[in-house]
């Protein structure tokens, strides 16, 4: 039924899903929504967000001979199954990509075997058929993060249902701190992240993997809340409307504030700069934002954090002061 949190699912059970998928809806043109979904065991809202990654699929990693599917919300149509129908043959540069990218996947620690082996029996095929495009492939890899480990263990915690102890760190307070997550689901959106219901602060919340100074799989079975899963395509972080509000004015030179953060209204003011209003659920993590800003920009309110905001500028200050005190008088 629409409107149905989404379950978490990782990223290789969705694949395996949006390949079937293709499959199905060939042989079915004009498929009923509800229909699939339920063939497929989903919910209706995680057909849809599958059929909207669809059309950007297709034979051709130049952007070419892509699946032209859409729906009304009743149906579903696929208008040139017969066009990606064809053959598929990979230029010298596709089959170097697809060949490299492959053989990374393949070293991945949180891969199941079954899956990696049948990766490896893929990638041999496409060496045969690339013939000597294969052969340039040989001659480049690639390293993924030391965040590699911590990968795998999310995913298996995540296909496994069981909860994680973690070491954060945060560099907004700069401290570190412990923590039992329940995973929901892993996201890339420049860095990897987990997106989790925290224990620790009894809300929805997402670590960047490469910030996990420590992580442990524990026995308890991770039992998250039912949520339903966000949209991260214009913004990772997605303040709550219960979240704290924030108004912070700048100068001309801080307008790109407004472009990098997520807000409910940028005002203009009369010396070409903006007074912004936001919203966050750690609002002491401002404080290094409005250090950043400098003259270019200062928080209005709430007081508290305005307050502490200068008092960080002041010892910043003083601290820099200290140093230069001490180079002069080794002149």
């Amino acid at each position: 039924m629409a409107g149905k949190p989404v379950r978490p699912v990782n990223a290789i059970d969705q694949t395996r899903r949006m390949l079937s998928l293709v499959t199905y809806l060939k042989e079915r043109p004009g498929a009923r929504v509800e229909d699939v979904a339920r063939a497929f065991g989903i919910s209706e809202d995680e057909l849809v967000s599958d059929l909207d990654v669809l059309p950007m699929c297709g034979t051709s990693f130049r952007g070419g001979d892509l699946l032209d599917i859409d729906t009304d919300g009743e149906r579903i149509w696929w208008h040139n199954p017969d066009d990606v129908a064809e053959p598929l043959r990979l230029a010298a540069d596709e089959a170097t990509a697809l060949l490299v990218a492959a053989r990374a996947v393949a070293t991945l620690p949180g891969l199941r075997e079954g899956d990696r082996q049948a990766l490896l029996r893929a990638t041999a095929k496409v060496e045969t058929a690339a013939g000597e495009a294969a052969g340039a492939s040989s001659r480049l890899s690639v390293t993924f993060e030391s965040e590699g480990g911590v990968f795998a263990d999310v995913d298996r915690a995540i296909s496994e249902r069981r909860r994680l102890w973690i070491r954060y760190y945060s560099p907004a307070r700069d401290e570190v701190t412990e923590r039992e997550i329940d995973p929901i689901r892993l996201v890339s959106v420049g860095h990897t992240y987990v997106e989790a219901w925290c224990r620790r602060s009894e809300a929805r919340r997402t670590f960047r993997l490469d910030r996990v100074a420590e992580i442990k799989i524990l026995d308890e079975p991770s039992a998250p809340p039912e949520v339903e899963l966000r949209d991260l395509s214009e913004a990772l972080v997605q303040p709550a409307a219960e979240d704290p509000e924030v108004v912070i004015e700048v100068g001309p030179g801080g307008r790109w504030v407004a472009e990098y953060y997520p807000h409910d209204s940028a005002d203009e003011l009369a010396d070409g700069g903006l007074r912004i209003t936001l919203r966050t659920p750690d609002p002491a993590s401002l404080r290094r934002l409005a250090l950043r800003l400098g003259r270019d920009g200062r928080i209005v309110s709430p007081p508290d954090l305005a307050d502490s905001a200068r008092h960080a500028a002041r010892e910043a200050l003083l601290a820099y002061d200290g140093v230069g005190a001490v180079h002069d008088s080794r002149q």
